[in-house]
């Protein structure tokens, strides 16, 4: 399997893991990178369900915030073990980043560092990745400041990904749409002409 970054972004429950999971499937030896963490009862079971869907067979890494470093001691590792890396997700990991540096000015800065920094990791290795996200910016606008905050770093770094990505997914009922493939350019393409 040849290096490919396939980032996969739409709204909750719009099957974003399934579809990443099932992209997946193609790979020989997956590492499967989490970033939630189970800080309730709701979350705890979510999680569980995502586990149990997962094929046994699959790694899995749990990391709330560090991925850069703990996907690069893995790579170093075991690296030619895995042919693909699923992120699910950068959503859980930028509000886990931002409650971290929260009351920090430069928090989103951080956050966006630490997006570059992951997309370091993922250009030094061979494997096929895929990253999940939601978009979050299409809605209402967040009533707190932290929700704004929040919406703001995330769509930052989803559209860093996204310039990057070989190939970028909308979900929407269940249905990916592959906006690349549709002649679609990220606004830092249109900016360099």
């Amino acid at each position: 399997m040849n290096h490919e970054l396939t980032l996969i972004t739409g709204g909750a429950r719009s099957g974003k893991s399934s579809f990443a999971e099932n992209l997946a499937k193609q790979g020989n030896r997956v590492l499967f990178v989490a970033t939630a963490e189970a800080l309730d009862d709701d979350m705890a079971r979510r999680i569980a369900a995502h586990q149990s869907s997962r094929p046994d067979e699959w790694d899995t890494l749990e990391e709330p915030r560090s991925l850069a470093d703990a996907i690069r001691d893995k790579m170093i590792h075991d690296a030619p073990m895995y042919d693909t890396v699923v992120v699910d997700c950068l959503t859980m990991w930028v509000s886990n980043l931002l409650l971290f540096h929260e009351g920090k000015l430069d928090a989103e800065a951080r956050i966006i560092g630490a997006a570059t920094d992951l997309l370091e990791v993922c250009d030094v290795s061979s494997a096929r990745w895929i990253v999940v996200t939601n978009e979050v910016g299409l809605g209402i606008v967040p009533s707190s400041s932290l929700g704004r905050a929040y919406r703001d770093a995330l769509g930052r770094v989803n559209s860093l990904i996204a310039s990057r990505a070989d190939k970028v997914y909308l979900m929407a009922a269940g249905l990916a749409l592959e906006v690349k493939a549709l002649g679609a350019h990220h606004i830092s393409d249109l900016t360099a002409e």
